[in-house]
């Protein structure tokens, strides 16, 4: 037996177990047509001769790919997508040429067509091998078959290790086998448990081997992927695979005895997983946008697609390709765009993208595997959806090369004229928008062309009012243009440019004043019906009927002027008054009115501005007119600085001459006064004169410098004070100054004091009679209660003696008994009841908490029954006055008018009566 540590992979390894189990599916169920395995690999030798079959058969099973179309294989046609292998009708598989050149693995489709249409696929992978380097002879190599067909010494995997021979001899060890990848194809649709690799320890003939194998898909997550025969050392694979979830595992084979001891050292096995086209491509997105320029060149870009495979992209699996299916419209040709077959970006193919005729296409692209092959490959597609962006390829063009309109002279901001274009461009885009210039025809200025930019439309406005005297109509030439500029080779078309006619209207134009405002000069008080110019306006409507203008007055604040109503002469009606407060800066301003007879009436506005010159019309005022002084002179300058006033101005104001009068005398006498400047004095007592502290008044003389000067006497008050050493007046000295003496002053301070010691005497009164009113007694005796005395005044007789109802109850009583021997039922009903007072529950020193409740609803129980508990009642009782009146009657007072009064008596009353008695009496004057 070999020594060597191997694994030995069969070329149909896959196959076997489809062939061994054929007749199994047969009676296991309903036929699925197609073919046995979605994968199969073959190893082969690199010296594979023209004719062999690759896929070798044995007794047991047929040298062909199991197929079935579940209707007897009839029409059945095999093909296979690389040139150089042949398929025959049975689906036996073989080299058309010389295997030598290949140096990779080989990887083809093999499909089946049936008679309708039906196809089914395969995947057929080709190994290469080199069978002389494993120390093999040729029939070695040409008996390669599957693992179950074969003898037990030539499917095992050894594990190395040293043998004694028959001999008892030592055999050589060899080396370690580099143990080839196993591959497995994903998706395979089983039998499963499917044996991959059977793997033995060349121990195995003196003691009983265990194996087990470790790694991801065995002992760990995913686990039990792949399991072990224990005892036999067949490792399997129990499910299909998925190369997108996990492409490869890698596991580690052990051989122990059956105490567990490690008899081999583990080997490595590495399982691939191969790939098939189980993944359509897909799109990210279904629906893509993009866009292009009208008018672009052919090979321009317009966009890109992308499509994912999660196949292997290094394999034909994961090769996308992409092509175009359809344009919609197919104008102006069925085939404008196409698309970069591998990198999936559309471009443009051919010229004539016209934004106004397609604004937009829709592509469908279409993703295929298998690098592009319609028949093995999946496809997937997706819209993508193109639009034809607009460049300014049409300049706008006015529907008519004239236009006219009419405008009214002297109106502004007024459309007088409307012009339209059209654009094919898109709208409301700077290559429709449309800007309007008047190239010729208005050289000062008076329209501008403003844009609706809504309609497009250039409405000609008036910005500077037109005469009809001087222009009747306007021929204006103008062109349009868009925002943006046209695209290269566009040439602006005529159309471009229209005549404008602008007729002018004329109407009744108001007149005018020709200097407005007009401005005089004149004095200040000139006499009232002087006349001052002639305000005259003017019509500017020459070429109509000559019109007659009125004037009036429409503004005039201080009514100084009238105006003729023909000629328009401006006349005084007031004394012009510079100092007024209607002038302002020396001007007076009035407004006029201008009225024409035409249809309609129109008027015009001037304004007269009257510059009234100075005279000397106003005498100086002295300032200030109050103001105090010391008593007596300090070392300190004593006086007091005096200026003067004057409404006019130069040179009938300042600078001015301040004097005393000569009268009284005593004025010249206390004071003095001293030229400081042309415009201010200085009033002063003069040296060692004393003035008691008073107040003074101080006549001043005040002349200004007009021609001839005004002069003015006016009168300051001075009041003479105590000053401190500062020269400021003390507060003694201010009130002593208002004309009190020392003693009036200290017997004021002392009344004051007096005073506020009263109100604080009184204050406290008050509050302590406040206080003994709060604590009197609540209950009283009846002899104490002041409310039952009533205040008695003079009787006035008569009065009551008039009613029907007895007033016996409201007199008062003489005394109290009258209370105890009267019946029940019979009282005052403001007087306290003589009966025994009601008992009140008595209150336990220390309650209960739940007791003070009842407690208080017994206490006030009592109190509301008790008759004797205050107040008794609220009813005002008045006395009664009496039966009768001692008093006379007023009515006794009567006046007669006839007879004679005698008024003697008046002699008895005193002296100061005897006027009276003389003259009502008739008596001698003594």
């Amino acid at each position: 037996m070999r020594t060597d540590f191997a694994v030995v992979l069969t070329a149909a390894l896959l196959f076997d177990s489809i062939w061994r189990n054929n007749g199994e599916h047969a009676s296991q169920g309903p036929c699925r047509p197609g073919f046995s395995q979605s994968f199969y690999s073959v190893q082969i030798s690199r010296d594979v001769l023209q004719g062999q079959g690759v896929l070798k058969g044995t007794t047991v099973s047929p040298q062909k790919v199991k197929f079935d179309d579940c209707m007897g294989n009839e029409a059945v046609v095999f093909q296979s997508t690389d040139p150089v292998f042949n398929v025959r009708t049975d689906g036996s598989i073989f080299a058309k040429g010389q295997g030598a050149g290949l140096d990779e693995t080989v990887q083809f489709k093999v499909t089946a067509r049936g008679p309708h249409t039906n196809v089914w696929e395969t995947v057929v992978q080709l190994t290469l091998i080199d069978l002389s380097s494993s120390g093999q002879n040729e029939n070695e190599r040409s008996s390669l078959v599957p693992v179950s067909m074969c003898r037990q010494e030539q499917t095992d995997s050894m594990f190395p290790g040293s043998r004694v021979n028959s001999t008892g001899g030592l055999r050589r060890q060899k080396r370690d086998w580099v143990i080839p990848p196993i591959n497995v194809a994903e998706n395979s649709r089983g039998p499963f448990p499917q044996m991959l690799v059977s793997i033995r320890s060349d121990q195995d003939q003196d003691i009983s081997i265990r194996y087990s194998i470790t790694g991801v898909g065995a002992d760990q997550p995913p686990n039990e992927v792949f399991s072990i025969d224990p005892v036999l050392g067949k490792m399997f694979v129990t499910k299909p695979l998925d190369r997108e979830h996990r492409s490869s595992y890698h596991l580690r084979a052990h051989a122990v005895d059956m105490n567990g001891n490690q008899v081999e050292n583990p080997i490595d096995l590495y399982i691939f997983v191969i790939d098939m086209n189980d993944n359509r491509p897909e799109f990210k997105n279904q629906v893509y946008n993009g866009s292009v320029d009208e008018g672009s060149k052919p090979g321009t870009y317009v966009m890109h697609l992308s499509a994912f495979d999660a196949d292997d992209n290094t394999t034909a699996n994961g090769m996308v390709r992409y092509r175009i299916l359809s344009q919609t419209p197919h104008s102006p040709i069925p085939n404008m765009f196409t698309i970069n077959s591998e990198t999936g970006d559309i471009m443009t193919v051919a010229p004539g993208l016209d934004r106004e005729k397609v604004s937009q296409y829709t592509i469908i692209v279409q993703a295929t595997d298998m690098e592009g092959n319609l028949n093995f490959g999946l496809s997937n597609t997706a819209t993508a959806i193109i639009t034809v962006t607009d460049i300014n390829d049409n300049p706008p063009m006015l529907t008519s090369r004239t236009f006219s309109g009419e405008v009214p002279e002297n109106t502004v901001d007024v459309a007088v004229a409307n012009l339209t274009v059209i654009d094919a461009d898109q709208p409301h885009s700077p290559n429709w928008n449309a800007i309007y210039r008047i190239i010729s025809g208005d050289p000062t200025g008076h329209f501008t062309i403003r844009t609706d930019p809504v309609s497009n439309d250039g409405m000609v406005t008036v910005v500077k009012p037109v005469d009809f005297e001087m222009n009747r109509a306007f021929m204006l030439t103008v062109v349009v243009s868009n925002q943006a500029h046209l695209a290269s080779g566009i040439q602006s078309s005529l159309q471009s440019t229209a005549g404008v006619t602008i007729s002018v209207k004329d109407v009744n134009e108001p007149p005018y004043f020709p200097t407005n405002p007009k401005q005089i000069r004149f004095e200040e008080g000139v006499p009232t019906g002087t006349s001052l110019t002639t305000f005259s306006a003017s019509d500017p409507d020459r070429l109509q009927m000559q019109q007659i203008i009125r004037y009036s007055k429409l503004n005039d604040p201080a009514n100084w002027l009238s105006i003729n109503r023909t000629s328009g002469q401006i006349v005084t009606t007031g004394m012009l008054d510079r100092e007024s407060v209607y002038v302002k800066n020396n001007i007076y301003e009035a407004t006029f009115l201008a009225t024409d007879n035409g249809s309609p009436e129109a008027s015009g506005t001037g304004t007269l501005q009257i510059y009234l010159i100075d005279i000397n019309d106003n005498p100086p005022a002295l300032v200030p007119r109050e103001s105090q002084i010391c008593e007596r002179m300090n070392k300190n300058v004593n006086g007091v600085n005096i200026t003067a006033a004057d409404a006019d101005t130069d040179p009938n104001a300042g600078p001015f001459v301040f004097e005393l009068p000569n009268f009284p005398s005593s004025i010249r006498r206390n004071w003095t006064i001293a030229r400081i400047s042309g415009d201010y004095a200085r009033l002063a007592l003069r040296y060692q004169v004393y003035l008691e502290p008073g107040m003074y008044e101080v006549p001043i003389i005040v002349s200004d410098s007009g021609n001839p000067p005004l002069s003015n006497r006016s009168v300051i008050k001075v009041k003479v004070c105590p000053c401190d050493d500062n020269g400021d007046c003390t507060t003694l000295g201010a009130v002593a100054a208002a004309g009190l003496g020392t003693g009036a002053i200290i017997f004021i301070l002392i009344c004051i004091i007096i005073l506020l010691c009263m109100v604080l005497l009184f204050v406290v009164w008050i509050k302590r009679r406040e206080k003994e009113r709060q604590t009197k007694q609540l209950l009283i005796d009846p002899e104490d209660d002041v409310r039952d005395n009533i205040l008695k005044y003079d009787e006035e007789g008569g009065g009551e003696e008039d009613q029907d109802y007895d007033l016996s109850q409201l007199q008062q009583p003489d005394s109290l008994e009258h209370i105890i021997s009267k019946p029940p039922g019979v009282r005052r009903v403001d007087e306290r009841p003589i009966i025994p007072e009601s008992q009140y529950p008595i209150r336990p020193v220390v309650p209960h908490p739940g007791d003070i409740g009842d407690f208080i609803h017994e206490g006030l129980r009592a109190a509301d029954n008790d008759p004797t508990a205050p107040p008794y009642d609220s009813l005002l009782v008045f006395d009664y006055e009496g039966s009768g009146s001692t008093a006379g009657s007023v009515s006794s007072l009567n006046s007669s008018s006839t007879g004679d009064q005698d008024y003697d008596y008046l002699n008895d009353w005193g002296p100061r009566f005897k006027k009276l008695a003389d003259m009502y009496g008739g008596g001698d004057d003594d």
